[in-house]
């Protein structure tokens, strides 16, 4: 396994980081478990959650997973997205910040996590609350650095100069949907996380599975698929995103690779970028994923891929998480 600073952090994470999104829901408590298990013991250390993932799931079964193995672990977790339907029941508030660590903390097993993020930026809380809350949960010992996730640039950047006026600890990474079937970072949010020291943690870097090349124009709901298991991802099968993997499928054919193990390699190669998140629902996804570990790319490849997606630079991202 190879390992980067996490941003300009102090902080070393494994380039393939494991997504727990499907834990509980897409993968039962004991195959999760395995996941996290084979992970640890393949090299990667970074294991990122969210306090609403498969309904608090995710986060009950890493603890169970992480018994006696806590130390080894970079933990991440998240809160910000819609939780309920309470008048407090999402946001960057104090009030719901502080109630969500506390519940993330007690479903992880832990005293402490390493990376606290933020869902997605929110507009009806001031930033100075969000950052000095942040702060606080820094300096009680409960979490080791912080992180924001579905941050336009300007927002990050709004942040970052907050918490150098006010003194506060910094967002270190930003989590944001990253692939060559999405591109819309390297407009505005790859330059300001070099300028800025702050890693860039993709998510969706295999737009859903599509870059892996099991979906086609011809079967939208292969066996097994997440478009069997969850038909709201019917929406990001558009026809433009089934070429591009057929080209990078073609593509990885020449070199004797995988779809998505080129698609992986590509994008840990990308500026900026510290940790790629991959999820799995079965062991044998996870050692595919770890085969872009030590893949290296040629120019050409490079280059050949940088054409194929460049269209992909522009427009709406492949996801965005936001609250209304």
């Amino acid at each position: 396994m190879k390992y980067r600073r996490l941003g300009s952090a102090g902080l070393q994470v494994s380039v393939l980081g494991l997504g727990t999104n499907s834990f509980g829901k897409r993968a039962d408590q004991e195959t999760s478990i395995r996941i996290v298990h084979d992970a640890m013991d393949r090299g990667i250390n970074f294991i990122d959650t969210a306090n609403i993932y498969a309904g608090t799931e995710s986060e009950r079964i890493i603890g169970l997973a992480l018994e006696g193995r806590r130390s080894n672990a970079v933990l991440a977790t998240k809160a910000g997205l819609v939780k309920d339907q309470g008048p407090n029941g999402r946001g960057s508030s104090r009030f719901h910040l502080q109630r969500e660590l506390e519940d993330s903390l007690r479903r992880l097993r832990t005293d402490y996590v390493d990376l606290y993020q933020i869902h997605t930026f929110d507009p009806h809380t001031p930033l100075e609350e969000t950052l000095r809350t942040l702060d606080d949960f820094v300096s009680s010992g409960k979490v080791r650095y912080i992180g924001a996730s579905n941050y336009a640039a300007w927002e990050l950047m709004k942040a970052l100069g907050i918490s150098e006026q006010k003194g506060y600890c910094r967002y270190v990474s930003t989590q944001a949907s990253y692939s060559l079937a999405d591109r819309t970072p390297e407009n505005e949010l790859v330059p300001v996380c070099l300028d800025q020291g702050v890693g860039i943690i993709p998510y969706f870097p295999l737009a859903g599975g599509i870059l892996t090349g099991k979906y086609s124009q011809s079967d939208r709901e292969p066996h097994g698929s997440r478009a069997m298991t969850d038909p709201s991802f019917a929406r990001f099968l558009e026809d433009r995103y089934l070429m591009l993997a057929e080209q990078v499928g073609q593509l990885a054919a020449e070199q004797g690779s995988t779809p998505g193990t080129l698609s992986l390699a590509w994008l840990i190669g990308r500026p900026a970028v510290s940790t790629v998140i991959v999820g799995a629902t079965r062991a044998q996804q996870l050692e595919d994923n770890l085969r872009s570990v030590d893949l290296e790319l040629d120019e050409a490849t490079a280059a050949k891929l940088g054409e194929i997606s460049a269209e992909f630079l522009y427009g709406k991202p492949f996801a965005l998480y936001r609250l209304p």
